[in-house]
């Protein structure tokens, strides 16, 4: 597995850009206002925290000098104190948790709109820059609002007791003051000088999880293929190998956590002694009351608490810059992948016509697939593609899709709503039958009973009854990659476009059942193109373009020919 590098510079700017969105979307005034609320919270605590050190230095003057009545007072507003305090500190939680949750929708939705329009999660799977995009949107945006928010009110709560305990360590002690701030600085430089490493191990260790769980998922949908062909070993061989580059990086993380955490545990301790010791000799003499000790701890711990963020928060700190720096690549990469990939080849979207002027269609390596192909595909035509140049035939489906496909000319199609593409391998969403089979703008006026029998037509009666119709299902798990196919065609059947385009049906199913298909669709007047295997036959056909391993290409009109 190679070593992440993160850009920090860059992943900060990010992280305020992203903030900036947020603030300013539609979102941003219930954000605001919960920011403000829990501002005003936390100096709220703030000053508690306050009241508390004072409350509880003259309760425990009143014991030392056995003052019954005053302790009683002490008591008393040490308990309402607490009382407000628990209080304040529930209701900013809640609001915290709030925002947190209304931020996460808001970047969910966000990254789920970026990455499902326009065939970007295809480009950015194909570009192979990011690994694991589902993992950063379902886990890490939830990481990243929590944590971000979590961070940003332990800086507020950090800055407010500076501000608040300052005055009152100073007061009690000037040395002491001094003392606090000196001894955070330290702490806080050695931290980050132990712990720097872990930003990118942790970088490192969620992709190694990652990869390891899409390892499983893989052995769990390919199971019957496994078992087949005695691959068993194999599959355990990778696996264990994922596993044993996780196990090696969390070693390395270990071994810092230890070293940063020999230093965290020693600062903490010493924080307990350090303000005894200097204030004590003061009450010895006789200087100060026996409260002034226990206040000037608390407000010690108070401040080197505050000033010493990063000594005490270290580990948290390197794994939110590590869910920013993960967040920041997704943004990137959805980013470049909505980018207009720089090419010649324009497609021009018309009503009922299907084109192509002078298209020459090159691999990624510059190889000519197709040279200068210009034909007309008549409406009602059934036609195959197919011959020796099959990457041809592969690269002309995806470049009238509209994907990934490098070169130069015109392709005129009607628009997407009068076209249907069905790739090899079809993916009915989880949903209701229906919802698949009906586009949205027919949801009314499809009657059940022509469903039931286009599918009855395509040989799909047994399989499915009316009642699944409805059913909210995984399809893709229930149904056989035959009948995921089948329901596809009846999907086109049920929508009528103009065109539309097979890849590789013929690989699927039988030639009687294809040639059943294609006259289906003949009735329907919707035109058919097939995108074959090379030896596919073509009799079913009115039409063949003959694709040539030159990239040179034929095209033969069968219906002259009888």
């Amino acid at each position: 597995m190679s070593q992440q590098h993160i850009p920090l510079k860059l992943t900060a700017t990010r992280f305020v850009h992203a903030v900036k969105i947020f603030m300013t979307s539609d979102v941003g005034g219930r954000a605001r206002f919960l920011l403000f609320a829990l501002f005003t919270l936390f100096g709220g605590i703030s000053a508690l925290n306050v009241v508390n050190s004072f409350v509880g230095r003259y309760f425990m003057t009143a014991i030392a000098e056995r003052q019954t009545a005053e302790f009683i007072r002490q008591a008393i507003l040490y308990t309402g104190a607490f009382a407000a305090s628990t209080i304040v500190s529930v209701v900013a939680r809640f609001a915290e948790e709030r925002l947190a949750l209304l931020w996460r929708e808001f970047l969910t939705r966000r990254a789920i709109g970026l990455y499902m329009t326009g065939g970007t999660f295809y480009r950015v799977g194909i570009r192979g820059k990011l690994s694991h995009p589902d993992q950063r949107i379902a886990e890490d945006i939830k990481a990243f609002t929590n944590t971000t928010l979590s961070f940003v009110l332990l800086l507020l709560n950090s800055m407010l007791t500076i501000l608040t305990f300052s005055s009152v360590l100073w007061l009690i002690s000037p040395l002491l003051f001094i003392a606090a701030v000196l001894y955070s600085a330290i702490g806080s430089y050695m931290t980050v000088v132990l712990g720097r490493p872990l930003i990118n191990l942790n970088y490192n260790q969620l992709d190694s999880e990652a990869a390891f769980r899409s390892g499983l998922i893989r052995v769990r949908e390919n199971s019957e293929s496994i078992v087949i062909e005695g691959g068993e070993q194999h599959y355990a061989n990778a696996l264990l190998r994922q596993f044993d580059e996780l196990t090696a990086n969390f070693k390395r993380i270990i071994a810092v956590n230890r070293n940063v955490g020999f230093f965290t545990t020693g600062f903490n301790w010493m924080i307990q002694i350090i303000p005894v010791v200097i204030i004590a000799p003061a009450f010895i003499r006789g200087d100060m009351e026996f409260g002034v000790i226990t206040q000037s701890a608390a407000a010690f711990a108070m401040l080197v608490g505050a000033f010493s963020f990063i000594v005490r928060q270290f580990k948290s700190i390197s794994n939110f810059a590590t869910v920013v720096a993960r967040i920041s690549s997704l943004l990137e990469a959805i980013e470049e992948a909505r980018e207009p990939t720089v090419t010649e080849l324009e497609i021009v979207e018309t009503e009922g016509r299907l084109a192509y002027e002078r298209v020459t269609l090159t691999s990624p390596t510059q190889e000519v697939l197709l040279k200068n192909l210009s034909m007309v595909v008549p409406t009602d035509t059934r036609l195959i593609v197919a011959g020796d140049g099959e990457a041809a035939g592969t690269a002309l489906f995806r470049a009238t899709v509209g994907i990934g496909t490098s070169g130069k000319g015109r392709i005129i199609r009607p628009p997407r709503e009068r076209m249907r593409f069905l790739a090899q391998r079809p993916y009915p969403a989880p949903g209701t039958l229906r919802r698949f089979l009906v586009p949205s703008e027919l949801a009314t006026e499809e009657s059940d009973d022509r469903i039931v029998a286009l599918l009855g037509k395509l040989g799909l009666a047994r399989a499915l009854t009316p009642s699944d119709l409805d059913k909210e299902q995984d399809w893709s798990a229930i149904l056989s990659p035959r009948e995921q196919q089948l329901v596809a065609i009846a999907g086109v059947l049920v929508a009528a476009p103009s065109y539309v385009l097979l890849e590789k049906a013929d690989t699927i199913f039988g030639q009687e059942h294809l040639a059943e298909i294609l006259r289906l669709l003949a009735e329907q007047k919707i035109a058919c193109i097939n995108f074959a295997e090379a030896d596919a036959p073509r009799t079913a056909y009115d039409a063949v373009l003959e694709c040539h391993a030159d990239g040179s290409w034929t095209w033969i009109d069968q219906r002259k020919r009888a």
